[in-house]
């Protein structure tokens, strides 16, 4: 696999909030981590970004074991993270939000802006607004574009569809389903587990901080017990 994560275990004060947790993704995949309120979701993701400290397991990206690495050097590595909550600077315009989130790269990004534009179009309309003006549905449009401008091997999101309308969910699904399109492996943390297997070649459900079940979106979907426990019946 492209990008792994290998019995991580951490947490905060000394307290484990995830145990022995594994996960993989390859390039040209989309992996959804799923699970209850409190199940250590975004705990993993930020234990694979290096912003927890592990106890135990490692993180490995193309083959490298990145496990001491920093949080900015697994960026400059090849991974890109939207966060949940303040993921756009919203006194910028949405231009000025893509130049951003190129502050690593070296050399001209103007190929890459038009490459941002073209993926989300709402966004050449509104390049010269404030990112704050902009609605729920084209903010989260910013963040990703923002993130991608590094040209990522490895796209993470938490919780991309959180506090969005059913219909700009859809989307944004649609919209990580193009970015998968561009060989780019996603794997993202996600409250509306149904809508986010009906999009994932696979996924990982952890109950109190453990891989529970994991399997195909398909699999997933499908199995009676998982979908009466977590899919709401």
């Amino acid at each position: 696999m492209y990008f792994s994560a290998k019995n991580l275990t951490g947490g905060y004060g000394g307290v484990n909030i995830i145990e022995e947790c594994s996960f993989e993704v390859n390039q040209g995949e989309i992996v959804s981590i799923l699970g209850p309120n409190g199940a250590g979701k975004s705990t993993a993701m930020k234990a694979m970004l290096g912003i927890l400290d592990l106890k135990e397991g490692e993180v490995i990206l193309d083959g490298k074991n990145i496990t001491k690495l920093k949080t900015q050097d697994r960026i400059k590595s090849g991974i890109s993270f939207v966060p949940q909550t303040n993921n756009i600077f919203t006194e910028l315009t949405v231009q000025e939000n893509l130049e951003m989130g190129a502050f690593l790269t070296d050399g001209d990004i103007s190929a890459r802006i038009r490459e941002m534009y073209d993926l989300f179009p709402i966004m050449n309309e509104k390049q010269d607004q404030l990112a704050g003006e902009l609605s729920g549905g084209q903010r989260q449009q910013v963040a990703l574009a923002r993130a991608l401008m590094t040209n990522p091997k490895v796209l993470m999101l938490d919780e991309p569809t959180a506090g969005v309308s059913p219909v700009v969910m859809d989307e944004i699904f649609e919209h990580i389903l193009n970015i998968k399109k561009q060989n780019i492996a996603v794997l993202m943390v996600e409250q509306n587990a149904r809508q986010a297997l009906d999009i994932s070649d696979r996924g990982y459900i952890l109950v109190t901080g453990r891989n529970a079940y994991e399997g195909s979106g398909d699999y997933l979907l499908n199995d009676d017990e998982i979908r009466k426990s977590f899919l709401g019946g």
